[in-house]
């Protein structure tokens, strides 16, 4: 986010995503999620006549008593689910060497989410964090709770620039009493989460969006610069006209996200 972005042009942005994000999720997103997520409990779906073995504590004296014979409630799985939308807000999700930094990269994929998650019925809740857990908001309904979520993704301020996703996890699993979907938008530039978020996963439905820059994939020839981690602040000087650094850099980026593969594959953690 621009440190002189005005209220205003804030609140423009995310008007703009929101638009963008309801058409996606009616157009794209609705159907295949309605069907993918499953709830807790039971939803009156319709009447039918009573049948030997079922439940007598589902006949509806109303309708038997209009038809003359025994009809039940017959019920389908409640899809509603509370879902967590558990965003990196840390330094580094602040580079975008393109139009649009991680952090803004987050946010439109938070509204995408949040909003197919709202026509499907389903309660939205948001994590900020960074080094720390940095903001809260319980799961809601409606597309207010979405559009304060995008507004929180582009404006909320850490007070440590670091990341720790297994605090973040450590706070999910102590926060979250019924079983929830957690979506994790993070580039996961941290190390020490895979135990937390391990354990998170075994206790709820948890899919991982990684968030990577183009230049994290692979890095161009524009001669010596100076490579600075927004972290920590510590800072490198590259010479990325040298052939063999940049291919030593892009592999040391692609064993990184394999690493990150191999970790979601293991703990049944899906990902994009």
């Amino acid at each position: 986010m621009d440190e002189g972005e005005s209220i205003e042009e804030i609140m423009r942005r995310v008007r703009r995503l929101e638009i963008r994000a309801r058409r996606l999720a009616q157009e794209v997103f609705s159907g295949d999620y309605h069907s993918s997520f499953r709830g807790q409990g039971l939803d009156f779906d319709e009447f039918r006549e009573y049948q030997p073995g079922d439940e007598i504590r589902f006949i509806d004296w109303n309708v038997t008593a209009r038809m003359g014979s025994p009809f039940i409630r017959k019920f389908r799985e409640e899809r509603e689910l509370s879902v967590i939308l558990a965003v990196d807000i840390s330094g580094s999700t602040d580079y975008g060497s393109d139009y649009l930094s991680k952090r803004e990269r987050a946010a439109e994929i938070a509204a995408l989410l949040g909003f197919s998650a709202r026509y499907n019925g389903d309660k939205v809740g948001l994590l900020l964090f960074a080094e720390e857990p940095v903001l809260y908001l319980p799961p809601g309904k409606g597309g207010r709770s979405v559009l304060r979520a995008v507004r929180e993704i582009l404006t909320a301020k850490p007070p440590k620039p670091g990341t720790s996703i297994a605090e973040a996890s450590k706070f999910l699993l102590k926060t979250l009493k019924r079983k929830g979907l957690i979506f994790f938008i993070s580039d996961f530039v941290d190390w020490g989460f895979e135990r937390p978020l391990g354990c998170l996963a075994r206790q709820h439905d948890v899919i991982a969006l990684p968030i990577f820059d183009p230049l994290e994939k692979k890095i161009p020839d524009v001669g010596k610069v100076y490579l600075r981690d927004p972290e920590s602040g510590h800072e490198i000087l590259v010479n990325t006209s040298n052939s063999n650094t940049r291919m030593g850099l892009s592999k040391l980026s692609k064993r990184y996200r394999e690493g990150l593969a191999s970790f979601f594959k293991k703990h049944g953690i899906d990902s994009a």
